[in-house]
């Protein structure tokens, strides 16, 4: 897949315009979005990324294609996990619905930009190190087993991650329990302190950099082009922030997503580790030969996750409608 440099920068600025454009049309003027709203602009950046992977088709062809829908649909899924946590964090910090829009778009784009710092790390990781797969691999399974070790318990951990930040936060800035509207930075008795705002932005932001540690392998275990990893992690964050608003009542009703989710990290580093000794050169594995073992295709990869996103979805839903 040859990505132009110029290809590179315009859909970087697309990417960035949509997020500049996001912040004046709905959030410098801090208000609580309706259902509707959340709804309309939710469906239309769920639009433009489908459209995207149209694009590709037609630049690209449909192998590359279905490698990006496949790590769209993982990362979008990702996306909706993390939701929880940022419920709880909006929670923890009690910050008004009306300025949880601001925390939460600054909390996206700070996201993005760590992800594309291990998007490249990790493409320059793969280029040199085939056997970089095999370390992606075991992490997801193990961040899998993790993962269901923790299901249930997601508050309590992120109450717990939450107090050491805001505990480091105060030792080193001059902190203030109260909100001075959407500010970050305000000023006490003449001096500068920061906001709750500010610490709920902080714990977002330290958020976003495990959830990158989870998401960046999983991707690169459904496509090997740095391009397609970054438009996908990209328009999977993308209309997150609206979403957190459509769907925020709903989050308890999804009691088995943690389960599909480790299900779909555990399926692709097993993918990982196949394809790791497809490519192996490490001399102590089959003297440095490649093993001879089936790889997953992209197409059944796809199918994989979205059964595993369905079937969990129906089964929440009908154990929360008889509970």
């Amino acid at each position: 897949m040859q990505v132009t440099a110029v290809e590179w920068v315009i859909t970087i600025a697309v990417i960035l315009g949509l997020f500049v454009f996001d912040f004046f049309a709905h959030v410098r003027t801090p208000h609580e979005p309706t259902f509707r709203e959340s709804g309309f602009w939710s469906a239309v950046y769920i639009g433009i990324a489908l459209a995207f992977g149209g694009f590709v088709a037609w630049r690209w062809g449909s192998t590359f294609a279905g490698e990006y829908y496949a790590g769209f649909v993982t990362e979008k899924a990702l996306s909706v996990d993390n939701l929880f946590i940022f419920l709880i964090i909006m929670s923890t910090f009690a910050v008004p619905r009306m300025y949880q829009q601001k925390a939460l778009l600054i909390g996206i784009v700070i996201a993005l930009v760590m992800r594309g710092v291990f998007i490249a790390v990790g493409a320059a990781a793969i280029s040199a190190f085939s056997w970089v797969f095999y370390l992606f691999g075991l992490f997801l399974v193990y961040t899998a087993i993790k993962l269901i070790s923790e299901s249930g318990h997601e508050p309590e951990h992120e109450e717990k991650r939450d107090s050491r930040i805001v505990a480091l936060a105060k030792r080193v800035l001059p902190t203030t329990d109260s909100y001075d509207g959407d500010k970050l930075i305000t000023r006490v008795d003449g001096r500068r302190t920061v906001t709750p705002l500010l610490l709920a932005l902080l714990a977002i932001g330290f958020a976003d950099l495990l959830f990158a540690l989870d998401s960046i392998p999983a991707i690169y275990g459904l496509t090997s082009e740095p391009y397609l990893v970054f438009t996908a992690n990209a328009f999977a964050l993308m209309g997150l922030r609206q979403l957190y608003f459509l769907i925020g009542g709903l989050l308890d009703r999804l009691v088995y997503l943690s389960y599909g989710l480790s299900a779909i990290l555990a399926f692709i580093g097993v993918k990982l580790v196949l394809h790791a000794l497809h490519e192996n050169t490490l001399p102590f594995i089959n003297g440095g030969e490649q093993v001879s073992v089936p790889e997953i295709s992209t197409g059944v990869s796809l199918g994989v996750i979205l059964g595993i996103l369905l079937i969990a979805t129906v089964a929440s839903l009908l154990r929360t409608r008889s509970d």
